[in-house]
């Protein structure tokens, strides 16, 4: 049985105005035990309301949700133990070390003092235990924010944009954690606005745009089902528009910044038609991601 033939998540035609506004409009989604699912769009396109919904905080105005089988709204008692909620504006203890903040989250669920040091571990922060919420890094304070999600060992977890405002480093290493995060089967449900992570991180994903749903599958089948092809950026002067057009496979052809790029789904017969026309070593190739798919869905800002 897949983990979507044993959903923790199920949405059903799920709609929610406000006035005229239509911010969620007959979403239907099932999300798998155990599954990494990404909610992507632009501002406004319902996702904050859509996951509130989930969460039991707002109630839809039509359609039906259920979470491990339950409705969470109006605010349900026996769900709330099973899921964790990871905000974009965390609220710390910030007197209290890392190790006292958690071990005073996990007494509010009635836990003892050892289920904060596995949430601790659990997110790689045990060594700043000892440190004082205001005196650790941005990564770290992201990182015990998602330990405080934890620490209640929830079945569900709703991740929002947990790598948001930090730099690469800690985005990086964040990243891993999320990963490790993965392996030991939590369902989690996040957003994010850095595609490459969803793209490596989430099982599926779903596009969203002005309340809807205009794309739901693995990053890979999305990718693969765009037929955006691969480009091949080439410097400016070594082949002319009008030349590379003519080349067999090359399905495109465009400037962009100063360079020549070609839109192709025959890697290797343009790479071979352009051996002898230009010089290989100064040709970028770049296979289409899950950021390709996402622009070309909700339509690249405006310059």
């Amino acid at each position: 049985m897949s983990s979507i033939d044993s959903p923790a998540i199920v949405l059903d035609a799920v709609s929610k105005a406000y006035g005229e506004v239509r911010a969620v409009d007959e979403i239907s989604i099932s999300i798998g035990r155990g599954e990494f699912f990404g909610l992507l769009g632009p501002n406004g396109a319902g996702k904050t309301t859509l996951i509130e919904m989930i969460e039991g905080l707002r109630i839809p105005d039509t359609g039906a949700i259920t979470v491990l089988g339950m409705s969470p709204a109006p605010r349900n008692l026996d769900l709330l133990p099973l899921i964790g909620v990871q905000t974009q504006r965390s609220a710390f203890f910030t007197r209290l070390t890392a190790r006292e903040h958690l071990v005073t989250v996990a007494a509010l669920y009635g836990l003892p003092p050892a289920t904060a040091e596995k949430a601790l571990d659990l997110v790689g922060l045990t060594g700043s235990g000892d440190v004082r919420v205001t005196k650790i890094s941005g990564g770290q304070r992201q990182r015990l924010a998602i330990a405080s999600t934890l620490v209640h060992d929830p079945e569900v977890v709703f991740l929002d944009e947990p790598t948001a405002a930090l730099d690469p480093e800690a985005r990086r290493d964040l990243g891993q954690m999320l990963r490790n995060l993965k392996a030991i089967g939590k369902t989690i449900v996040y957003t994010t606005h850095h595609l490459d992570e969803a793209q490596t991180l989430c099982d599926r994903v779903a596009i969203l745009s002005a309340g809807r749903v205009l794309a739901l599958d693995s990053p890979r089948e999305l990718i693969a089902r765009s037929g955006i092809g691969t480009r091949l950026v080439i410097p400016a002067g070594r082949l002319s528009p009008e030349q590379a057009g003519t080349l067999d496979g090359v399905s495109g052809v465009a400037v962009e910044d100063g360079m020549l790029v070609l839109r192709t789904a025959h890697t290797a017969r343009v790479l071979a038609a352009l051996d002898g026309e230009a010089d290989l070593d100064d040709v970028e190739t770049r296979p289409a991601t899950l950021e390709d798919v996402y622009l070309e869905l909700i339509g690249a800002p405006q310059a």
